[in-house]
């Protein structure tokens, strides 16, 4: 059946004759029913709509829902004095429709409480612009409501009330850990929606929780577990578990998922395997982290100071794309400097013919620049092969071609990708790299397991695509850097010094 509020109207619009008055107190009555709300202000089953062909939450989402709204009930807020936190948290395995529900509690919040004011954020900026955020502008443009708000790239506020009735995106790197202090909202609900809450470092939540001093705070967050420690992993599974109103959904009860996806994951992996336990069943890894590449590594080394030696050669990893959505990158390291020489992209749909990289590979090895000069030059062989070849015809002889499928030098990885990343890994505890958002989604992405001779085997690039994850292109230009050990530069002597002679003598 058709919702109630969308059986006849346009998604964003008003009806002839229905005065914001009348919208408003039919929306009022939604103050503490969530899950009413999302089924009667969204167009379900209205024909020519995104809709038409849906019939609302699964059972697992609308649990939640009713949740929330027994805990609102339960407080009484009454406009005046402050009421306990609503806290609740959620983890689960892969697709089981999170980002829907965050978008769901969005318009609630917005429509229910007029000065309400709330933030949202995500493990990573790639996460939280493309999936979080965007799915919360997806769904309020089909909100009954749409037409009482702005929204814009990084927030939606009321027209009438720009400043204190809204939410905004907020990027949770830790030193923008600030931006989440100050909010508060006396008389209404001060609110944060964490998405991917396992990468989002502890300073951020502590300087979060003092939002949630007065009114009617509420606190969301939700993703799947790939850490045994931290915040996120204290309160699903750990000592802060007890105060937080706490839910736990296995990837296979949801609606949304892909059955025959998952039973190929618990085929491949186990059951039992930490790959299997955090992205379908959303229960933490067996043993530390399921992350290959923890976020803290990743931003201490966007922290640190590169440094270098003098006789450090200078490394070019390319990662050649694979198609046209992906991306040519070529990435350097001197050192432990990963900084100094920006990353070069070239489009993949730009470089169908290998002519263009050619050249600008090419480009490059011809550089004679002191700071430029490229020691060793080393490319994916995966369709770089024939790159590398022409090069080598063109007189280049500092350029390899690498197969991220051969055998790893290292028995303890099990093939030359793991191999590299592993070096990668290593490296970043003393490295420095840019605060480039691409560079670390791609470093934090990756899972990992071990085969039956225990050798790091890394998730495939199938695998991400399956978990709606990019290419880790930035990622593996770097990882191509450590392919193989290369020889530090010998420094051309300098000349000698000629006595000076003064023209006068």
């Amino acid at each position: 059946m058709p919702s109630q509020l969308h059986s006849k109207r346009v998604p964003g619009s008003v009806l002839p004759g229905e005065s914001a008055a009348e919208i408003a107190e039919l929306i009022s009555a939604y103050y503490a029913d969530p899950l009413g709300f999302v089924r009667a202000c969204y167009p379900w089953g209205v024909a020519h709509t995104p809709l038409a062909n849906e019939s609302g939450p699964d059972e697992n989402q609308a649990a939640f829902l009713r949740d929330l709204g027994r805990e609102v009930g339960r407080r009484a807020f009454d406009g005046t004095t402050p009421v306990e936190p609503i806290r609740m948290a959620e983890n689960s395995g892969h697709g089981t429709g999170k980002s829907a529900m965050g978008a769901w509690i969005t318009d609630w919040i917005l429509s229910t409480r007029p000065h309400s004011i709330g933030t949202v954020t995500a493990g990573t900026y790639t996460q939280l612009e493309s999936r979080t955020w965007a799915a919360i502008r997806q769904w309020t443009e089909l909100c009954a409501t749409r037409h009482w708000f702005e929204v814009r790239a990084d927030r939606i506020f009321h027209r009438a009330y720009p400043t204190d009735w809204k939410v905004v995106a907020q990027t949770a790197r830790p030193e923008n850990a600030q931006s989440f202090a100050g909010q508060h909202a006396r008389t209404s609900t001060s609110w944060y929606l964490f998405d991917e809450a396992s990468e989002i470092q502890d300073e951020v939540w502590r300087v979060a929780f003092g939002g949630l001093t007065d009114g009617e705070p509420m606190f969301f967050a939700w993703g799947q577990p790939t850490r045994r420690s931290g915040k996120f992993f204290e309160i699903c599974f750990g000592q802060e578990r007890n105060r937080w109103i706490q839910r736990s959904v296995d990837s296979r009860t949801s609606r949304f998922t892909n059955k025959e996806l998952i039973q190929q994951w618990i085929d491949d992996y186990g059951i039992d395997s930490d790959f299997v336990r955090v992205r379908v069943l959303g229960q933490p890894p067996n043993v530390g982290d399921f992350q290959f590449i923890d976020s803290q590594r990743v931003l201490e080394a966007q922290r640190r100071e590169p440094r270098f030696l003098p006789d450090d050669p200078l490394i070019a990893g390319v990662d050649v794309a694979r198609g046209g959505g992906d991306w040519n990158v070529i990435r350097y390291r001197k050192g432990y400097d990963a900084v100094t020489i920006p990353p070069i992209r070239i489009p993949g749909e730009q470089t169908r013919d290998s002519t263009l990289l050619v050249s600008k590979l090419a480009e490059l090895l011809s550089d004679r620049r002191p700071d430029r000069t490229i020691t060793h030059m080393f490319v994916d062989a995966a369709l770089g092969g024939p790159v590398v070849d022409r090069l080598r015809q063109l007189g280049y002889r500092n350029v390899s071609e690498i197969n991220f499928g051969a055998a790893s030098p290292d028995l303890h990885q099990a093939n030359q990708r793991a191999y590299m990343w592993q070096r990668m890994k290593d490296w970043l505890l003393q490295g420095a790299i840019g605060k480039d958002s691409r560079l670390e989604t791609d470093l934090t992405s990756l899972g990992f397991h071990h085969n039956q001779r225990d050798q790091l085997v890394l998730e495939s690039k199938e695998d991400l695509a399956k978990r709606g994850l990019p290419s880790p292109d930035d990622g593996d230009a770097l990882a191509l850097t450590f392919a193989r050990p290369v020889a530090p530069v010998t420094p051309k002597p300098r000349p000698p010094r000629t006595a000076y002679t003064s023209p006068w003598s």
